[in-house]
């Protein structure tokens, strides 16, 4: 019995880290809850136009990571770059809560939470990575049980907000994820003496106050070119290619600069890493081609209640809060035992249940009612498989990093890993785009039924696909690992 709960026997950092992630990520799931329909809606753009936007969006907010992580390992320190990031972030919020129709300020406000987050998203996870020692068996199960947390946040914001902003309109919506911030920020403050001991090296010593004026105008000047490149995509995916250019070419120069052992699991983290950029594609469906799925052939009722169907995207973070912790303890029981499966295997796996959870929905297509709209079910059992395929491969992602590269890289390349969401949302932007091309000029659920009940076969059955060639790798990469 005692080690079912061996889960829950983290280090006291460890809960300071998992309330403050829980309410940064309450603030930015709020905003993706209502992002793409509020550009729809409120500011009149085409649904591929918003598509594409939002995609641009999430490729700034996690492009930024691996320079968020670099900040924090090199300048001023994990936790000062964390507390900073969320600082940034809540300013954003606020602005976007001002906004109104107003476009410009609608770009300013995001581009001040993509830079805000990319300083804020790889610190938490890297300064988690240091409380624990090489070995400490308690490591996969501390990263499940802290991605819970980002899913409680998700959680708490998608169910909430949808509600705040059809009630009480766009901008108290968007205050609310600005709330959340000020929560984070204030629950640091608080306990921040539990992680006196912890953090980079540039946490122990005090900052120049040229690289704090420089650090500052540099945000400064990052907000202001997130804000315009957005004006112009194109050029937006310009820059994200340069960016994760630089970043695989100096990955791929520590590999070079590694040897032996070292060498061969940082190769095997590209792989995955490489692997993870088509799983990141199907997930970034959830705000964009499945919400408004949702919103336009799924009836919005749930144990005889009507809901704004909206709030379908936190049926995701619902379902990882049930899997994680029994997820954790089976990870905790194997382990312990020395069995279990690799984290290859477990990047297959989570393909696998990514790939079914895009496979149901052709069959929910096929039994919908006259009306063409989809049972609610459906969308519970989609999410059910897509959330256990996200705990195998997002929710371990960092804990791969954790495990496979050294210390002295993990916040920049915890970064990287974010980066492959970055480059993934491009991707996810375009291809989203592909349904509204398709339902612009149709009118009614049963014309848009079979246009989305198509696309969702041909993202099943590429994921399928992959996950196939996955699987016949994952002893390999083992091998890679262990030998």
């Amino acid at each position: 019995m005692s080690q079912s709960f061996n889960i829950l026997k983290q280090p006291k950092p460890f809960y300071l880290i998992f309330f403050i992630e829980l309410w940064e990520r309450f603030g930015y799931y709020g905003l993706q809850a209502l992002l793409s329909i509020y550009l729809v809606r409120q500011l009149g753009m085409e649904d591929d136009d918003a598509f594409i936007t939002f995609g641009a969006f999430s490729a700034l907010v996690f492009g930024f990571v691996s320079i968020g992580g670099f900040v924090g390992d090199n300048l001023f320190g994990t936790k000062r770059t964390m507390v900073l990031g969320a600082l940034v972030m809540m300013i954003g919020y606020l602005v976007m809560a001002l906004a109104g129709h107003d476009q410009a300020v609608v770009y300013i406000a995001l581009g001040c939470i993509a830079v805000g987050n990319g300083l804020f998203k790889a610190n938490p996870s890297s300064l988690l990575a240091k409380c624990y020692e090489d070995g400490d068996n308690r490591l996969d199960g501390a990263f499940t049980l802290y991605y819970m947390s980002i899913n409680i946040g998700s959680f708490l914001s998608m169910t909430l907000v949808p509600y705040i902003a059809e009630y009480f309109g766009w901008g108290t919506g968007f205050m609310a994820s600005a709330i959340g911030l000020l929560v984070a920020v204030s629950n640091y403050f608080f306990m921040r003496h539990w992680v006196r001991d912890l953090g980079s090296e540039p946490d122990f010593r005090p900052v120049l106050l040229k690289t704090r004026v420089l650090l500052y105008l540099g945000i400064i000047l990052a907000c202001g070119v997130s804000a315009w490149i957005l004006h112009y995509l194109l050029l937006a995916n310009i820059l994200l290619a340069l960016v994760s250019s630089g970043a695989l070419l100096m990955f791929i120069k520590e590999i070079i600069r590694a040897g032996g052992a070292e060498r061969r699991k940082m190769v095997v983290v590209l792989i995955l890493m490489l692997e993870a950029v088509v799983f990141f594609v199907m997930y970034m469906q959830m705000p964009t081609s499945l919400n408004f799925f949702a919103i336009n052939n799924v009836d919005p009722v749930i144990l005889g209640i009507t809901i704004n169907p909206v709030t379908f995207q936190s049926l995701n973070p619902f379902w990882i809060m049930i899997a994680s912790p029994v997820m954790a303890w089976i990870y905790n029981r194997t382990e312990q035992n020395g069995g279990g499966p690799s984290m290859p295997l477990k990047f297959a796996l989570g393909m696998l249940f990514t790939s079914v959870s895009f496979l149901v929905l052709p069959l929910a297509a096929y039994c919908a009612n006259q009306q063409g709209m989809v049972s609610s079910g459906w969308m519970v059992l989609s999410y059910f498989f897509q959330a256990i395929g996200e705990l195998l491969i997002s929710g371990l992602g960092l804990a791969m990093v954790a495990q496979l590269v050294p210390e002295r890289l993990h916040g920049f390349i915890m970064g990287i890993w974010f980066l492959t969401s970055s480059a993934a949302s491009v991707m996810a932007g375009y291809v989203a785009g592909l349904t509204a091309l398709e339902i612009d000029d149709l009118s009614s659920a049963i014309d848009t039924l079979p246009v989305y009940s198509q696309f969702f076969t041909d993202m099943g059955l590429f994921s399928l696909a992959v996950s196939v060639c996955m699987l016949l790798s994952a002893h390999w990469l083992n091998r890679m690992i262990t030998d």
